[in-house]
């Protein structure tokens, strides 16, 4: 027998011979109570002619195979699987509007209110918000740590007021950032600088006791005129009194100053050749010098430093700023209580700080407190007074 030749199932024998083999019955699996092939055979109306149940039965028991009783559970048959219907999307359709092109597209439900997106969203921004608070506490260590930078207090001085040192700065910033009259119209700026030291001093001496209750710009240009005129102790002890008060004029008291100006250089000629006291007890003798003229003139003449020179506006700061144990009423109980306690080394600079900050920002009426850097440690911040008298200028 060849080996390529293949051999023949039942079933291609029988379809050679044309037989076909049909169900005499048809049997339902849930209904069956057959339990084993032959019974199958046994059950049809006519004999089998493939089966034989006996020879199977008997071959079994040849083996020692007993007879097996199987429960076969009836099983619905599964319908069959019918594939989901798939929903047709309805077509985007588009409406021309003019220029433009309307897109009716899918309506979706709004579901930000929904649980499910409100607890994404706080998954979302936990973190976030972890972080920022996680950021503020670190900034607020970093400031409790930061070293505080409290006002300047000066141990050492026993001053009415422990802040007077931080006043001292904070003036000294806001006299740097602005100018005032006294800058460049004060007495130190009223000599003529290509006179000899002499005339110098003699023409500082002039300026301070014309500037007695006068503003600085009525002083400068008083100065200027009697300058004109080869200011000089000779030539007002030569000028007629009238030719003198029309050059003083508009300045107060200008006829009073006159007289004490002739008086003050007959004096200079006699006893002093011509120049000048060169210390504050003789100066204060002099007609028509006070203390605070004394003082200050020392200071430019000289250059010497023998008091503070308090004028009005030193007089109003240091109450203000309680720079003083107890309210002064006169300039001069200023100059003694504050030389009680200030430093030495400021004496000669607490005038000229003092008279600009008055004349720009704290002014005898309606002092201005918003621009002040002490508005904070001032005891007399945002005091708003009234004009009491004229020579507060």
């Amino acid at each position: 027998m060849a080996k390529n030749v293949k051999k023949l199932s039942l079933a291609n024998k029988l379809a050679k011979k044309g037989d076909v083999i049909t169900p005499t019955k048809i049997i339902i699996r849930q209904n069956s109570a057959h339990n084993d092939i032959e019974d199958l055979v046994q059950a049809s109306s006519s004999t089998s002619l493939y089966f034989s149940p006996v020879a199977s039965r008997k071959q079994r028991n040849l083996n020692g195979e007993p007879h097996k009783i199987i429960n076969i559970k009836s099983e619905p048959i599964s319908p069959t699987r019918v594939p989901p219907k798939i929903k047709k999307e309805e077509p985007l359709s588009r409406i021309a509007v003019g220029s433009a092109v309307v897109v009716k597209c899918k309506v979706i439900p709004d579901i930000v209110d929904s649980p499910i997106r409100i607890n994404q969203i706080k998954k979302e921004n936990d973190p976030l918000i972890k972080q920022e608070i996680i950021q503020e506490m670190v900034e607020k260590i970093k400031k409790e740590m930061e070293p505080r930078v409290e006002p300047q207090v000066n141990p050492e001085v026993d001053a009415p007021n422990p802040l007077w040192n931080q006043h001292l700065v904070n003036i000294r910033t806001m006299r740097n950032s602005m100018t005032a009259p006294v800058d460049t119209m004060g007495c130190h700026k009223c000599a003529d600088t290509n006179a000899d030291a002499k005339t110098q001093r003699f023409q500082n001496l002039v300026a301070l006791m014309l500037s007695s209750q006068t503003k600085d710009q009525t002083t400068f240009e008083a100065m200027i005129r009697l300058k004109d005129r080869n200011l000089c102790p000779q030539t007002l002890k030569d000028m007629p009194v009238e030719d003198l008060e029309g050059l003083l004029y508009p300045v107060s008291f200008y006829k009073n100053k006159a007289k004490y100006l002739k008086q003050t250089v007959q004096i200079l000629i006699d006893k002093y050749d011509s120049d000048i006291p060169d210390n504050p007890k003789e100066l204060k003798a002099l007609p028509g010098v006070g203390p605070k003229m004394a003082h200050i003139c020392m200071a430019v003449a000289w250059n010497k430093v023998t008091g503070i020179g308090v004028d009005v506006h030193v007089h109003r700061l240091s109450n203000r700023l309680k720079w003083v144990a107890r309210p002064t009423k006169e300039p001069e109980q200023t100059r003694v209580a504050l030389e009680k306690w200030l430093p030495h080394s400021l004496w000669s600079e607490v005038n000229h700080l003092f008279v600009g900050f008055g004349q720009t920002i704290c002014t005898p009426v309606k002092p201005n407190c918003r621009e002040c850097l002490n508005k904070d440690i001032c005891p007399s911040a945002n005091l708003e007074t009234q004009p009491k008298k004229k020579s507060d200028r």
